[in-house]
């Protein structure tokens, strides 16, 4: 059995992606998709937030559909969704909890409570949290 990365991994460019897309749907809750592999995120995909709400978020199953074809069709997968919480740490609401819809899936949460963006990503099983690192990978220059 292969050891599970102990981080869920980001290319800068999708990490720089995920935040500025949170920035775009401020003061709404901002959402979208991870694709990729395991840990490791190989791209992030924007998505409507379809609540347009302050405290929920929900993805359109269509734009949903469109990303995990694509992902399909590039021999990928989603892997997990993002979305931003404006007013609130980084740590997953009861309704968070509620609402993830896949064990294995990474439920990546970005605060804009302060200053700087703040992000944490989780696995979620059967109401269980548990904290995964995120790592950004950095192209050499």
């Amino acid at each position: 059995m292969a050891a599970i990365p102990a981080e869920l991994t980001f290319p800068a460019q999708a990490y720089a992606e995920m935040i500025a897309h949170a920035y775009a749907g401020y003061p709404l809750e901002a959402c979208g998709l991870l694709v990729g592999q395991g840990n490791r995120v190989h791209r992030f995909v924007a998505t409507t937030n379809e609540a347009e709400s302050a405290r929920i978020y929900t993805i359109p199953p269509k734009e949903l559909l469109r990303a995990e074809r694509q992902a399909e069709d590039d021999g990928l997968a989603v892997i997990g969704v993002f979305h931003s919480h404006t007013h609130s740490e980084p740590y997953p609401s009861p309704t968070d909890v509620a609402q993830a819809p896949d064990p294995d899936w990474h439920y990546v949460i970005v605060s804009l409570k302060r200053e700087a963006p703040e992000s944490r990503s989780y696995r979620i099983v059967d109401g269980t949290i548990r904290s995964l690192p995120i790592a950004i990978l950095r192209l050499p220059v």
